[in-house]
């Protein structure tokens, strides 16, 4: 049982990276302030369960997940809202790390989507269902192994491995999609 007087010592460094997240997640810098807020409140009230020694962020990021898809889930039976000069503040998939770091490190895939603008980057992520999105987010942009995002998402590891797969595969296709209207590859994806 956790202490609840540590919460503050023990969950506040993980702040800016769950509103990274959060962001992502709702496309609007106000809604993830809101989002994290809520989680930081579920999580303060939930800290004497939390078991000491276990994955701390791992359990911010269900709690943070799980209040993402109520509100989800929440608005989908409201007419959507949308607020347009939150656009340019939208920084979704920018690359973790320095630009040092990311520039010593770079795999061919990041030399690939130098091709593609952040717009179309965004764009096609956002095209994916939501639970194929949540799950490529968790893994390819916050890098919580599979066993983790079946935790925050309180599914099987399989149903991650599966909505990875498809995630990907689907982002891929849409990438390849703006790839052939630029003309790098051909119009017709390679088979094998």
């Amino acid at each position: 049982m956790a202490d609840p007087a540590s919460f503050a010592d023990q969950a506040m460094e993980y702040m800016s990276s769950l509103y990274s997240a959060a962001l992502r997640m709702t496309r609007n810098p106000s809604d993830a302030e809101d989002l994290v807020q809520e989680t930081y409140l579920r999580a303060f009230r939930g800290f004497g369960g939390f078991s000491e020694g276990t994955n701390l962020k791992a359990w911010l990021y269900r709690i943070l997940t799980n209040t993402y898809i109520n509100i989800y889930r929440a608005k989908k039976r409201r007419p959507e809202e949308t607020d347009l000069g939150d656009v340019e503040d939208f920084y979704l998939y920018r690359r973790l790390g320095g630009l040092e770091e990311a520039r010593a490190s770079r795999s061919a895939e990041d030399e690939l989507l130098d091709w593609f603008s952040e717009a179309e980057v965004k764009d096609a992520v956002e095209s994916l269902p939501e639970n194929f999105r949540l799950a490529v987010l968790l893994a390819d942009v916050e890098g919580f192994s599979y066993k983790e995002i079946a935790e925050i998402l309180d599914i099987p590891i399989g149903t991650v491995m599966s909505r990875l797969h498809r995630g990907r595969k689907q982002l891929e296709k849409a990438l390849y999609d703006f790839a052939a209207q630029r003309g790098l590859v051909s119009e017709e994806p390679a088979r094998g």
